[in-house]
């Protein structure tokens, strides 16, 4: 789409190109931002010129880049670059394929603009939130603030990001990586934008973790000792708050497929535990 209020571009290099000027708004891949009009904005600052590394191996963790293609993400994660042990990874596909994108729009769109599209049914999301992952943000003063991506994601299309600063990137903890984690997803249509999108992930000590994502405005996640029994899962599913209601999707089935999602993962990781 023709973006006909924009009148300059400019190529963020360093921190003090993100300084924004009225009327100018940062640009990642834009696969969302070119699809729609932006009448607020009169330029784009393209941050995928910022010279971050797309993948990180730390001793924390993994760190990615909020500039990282969805693509280079997924390549990624069935290279030997992983390491062994980091089993969640396999993972990554299974987030990207919850999207209603085709590969094409993989090499071109972010893993950091699709946490910060915010959008519900942001499967980058699904993932990073289900693995505890924390966003680095950096604020316009030249600090930087830390918050996990559960927390990043206030709604359907809303995020705690204020005007100026920027999702520098994505941290997940190794000890998260090294879960045994599944994702399940369900769509009224075939083919169509995920109406729920579950995770569920065992940690080395036996801690068990699930996820909400697409069927809640914003990430629910739930915490126990250790796998729980049918009933207690789909309580503590069934009680979360925040389903909501579109054209894709009541807010009542959203629920009720969310606790039949929880279970086929709870099953499947009981059966393997």
């Amino acid at each position: 789409m023709d973006i006909n209020t924009v009148t300059s571009f400019r190529r963020a290099r360093t921190r003090d190109d993100l300084a924004l000027a009225p009327g100018e708004i940062f640009l990642g891949g834009g696969t969302w931002l070119m699809s729609e009009p932006q009448p607020q904005a009169t330029g784009f600052v393209d941050l995928t010129t910022m010279p971050w590394p797309d993948l990180e191996i730390t001793a924390e963790g993994l760190r990615i880049a909020a500039t990282c293609t969805i693509a280079r993400f997924v390549a990624w994660s069935r290279s030997s670059e992983v390491p062994a042990d980091w089993t969640a990874v396999a993972r990554v596909p299974d987030a990207a394929n919850a999207l209603l994108a085709s590969f094409k729009i993989w090499n071109t769109a972010t893993v950091g603009g699709n946490v910060c599209q915010s959008f519900a049914a942001g499967s980058m999301t699904s993932f990073a939130s289900g693995l505890d992952a924390t966003a680095v943000v950096w604020t316009p003063d030249g600090g930087e603030r830390r918050l996990p991506v559960a927390e990043l994601v206030t709604g359907n299309a809303e995020n705690a990001l204020t005007r100026g600063e920027v999702l520098r990137a994505i941290e997940i903890p190794a000890h998260a990586l090294r879960s045994r984690m599944l994702l399940q997803k369900i769509a009224l249509a075939e083919l169509g934008r995920s109406g729920a999108v579950v995770t569920g992930r065992i940690d080395p000590d036996g801690a068990c973790v699930f996820g909400i994502t697409a069927a809640t405005e914003a990430p629910t996640v739930l915490r126990f000792d250790g796998i729980p029994d049918a009933a207690t899962l789909a309580d503590a599913v069934g009680a979360a708050s925040r389903y909501y209601s579109d054209p894709l999707g009541s807010a009542d089935w959203r629920r009720g497929v969310s606790i039949v999602l929880a279970e086929r993962i709870r099953a499947a990781l009981e059966e393997g535990a």
